[in-house]
């Protein structure tokens, strides 16, 4: 029986439309009826509009909700061996390993786009193919800057004040280095205050065993244990993605197939690029849903 990880993109993944092929399935339909009685607004309609899709408050849920009901589609075929996510795609991963009910999960979404949402100062940039020990050096000598999400060998991202973050753009070689458009430094500590108001409502939260282990963001270590998924994820406003050491962690754990669940293949272009072996699917909609 061939070991499968189940991945969960987050924020940036978003397409214009995604979700549109499975309003019609009645086990659906009860979803986003119950999303719009959550959030106060429809992810049907939010969907269909890729100028508020691209907003932090809008983008998280939608993912959530899309994300969360491809999975539940995929489970009535097969079981996971292993899950993660990536930044909003790890509740998703926790969700999907039954951490936490649905409508918890969207809650607690819903809370933390609201606050990343108005989250203010700071900037974050990508860097592609770079010479990853001179970014070391110069992240360790440049005060409020850090590595975001350490994605591939060959893609990170920065995060930190504008003045800190453009400094490590002109001191570091890379082949193309672009200044993302978000409202805040995401993934860093200039995102405290946020964390602080968030931790309330996520140490509110009962967190169950989960059903097969998850790669937590901040720690790439398989665990199944409610508290220990708790306190990683509290960690992880302001805490590193470590998408690289999550993807190099599959193989040693006799994972052989990685799937994707969600709009775009973001998660495995990366995951490619880092363990070249293994086997990757998409699951982006219904038509990609094993028969």
């Amino acid at each position: 029986m061939t070991k499968t990880a189940w991945v969960f993109p987050g924020q940036g993944s978003q397409t214009a439309g995604m979700g549109i092929d499975i309003l019609d399935l009645p086990a659906c339909k009860d979803k986003f009826t119950q999303a719009e009685e959550i959030l106060g607004w429809s992810v049907v309609d939010v969907c269909q509009d890729e100028e508020k899709l691209a907003s932090t408050v809008y983008t998280q849920p939608c993912l959530y909700v899309i994300e969360s009901i491809l999975s539940d589609l995929l489970s009535e075929k097969q079981k996971p061996d292993l899950v993660a996510g990536h930044s909003l795609g790890e509740y998703v991963a926790l969700y999907s390993a039954g951490v936490f009910e649905w409508s918890t999960g969207l809650r607690l979404v819903k809370r933390r786009a609201e606050l990343m949402q108005n989250a203010s100062g700071g900037m974050m940039a990508a860097l592609m193919n770079f010479d990853r020990e001179q970014l070391s050096q110069v992240i360790s000598e440049t005060p409020d800057v850090v590595l975001a999400n350490d994605n591939s060998p060959a893609q990170v991202v920065i995060s930190g004040t504008e003045n800190a973050v453009q400094t490590v753009m002109s001191k570091v070689k890379a082949r193309r280095a672009i200044p993302l458009n978000v409202s805040g430094a995401f993934h860093s500590p200039l995102m405290r205050a946020a964390d602080n108001e968030y931790r309330e409502v996520l140490e509110s939260v009962e967190f169950q065993t989960a059903r097969c282990p998850v790669l937590s963001n901040v720690e790439p270590t398989p665990s199944d244990d409610a508290n220990e998924l708790k306190q990683r994820l509290l960690k992880q406003m302001t805490g590193s993605v470590r998408w690289r050491e999550i993807a190099l962690a599959f193989p040693q754990f006799g994972i052989e197939k990685v799937i994707e669940i969600g709009p775009g293949n973001v998660l495995t272009g990366l995951i490619k690029r880092t363990c070249s072996d293994l086997t990757l699917e998409n699951i982006r909609g219904r038509a990609e849903l094993p028969e």
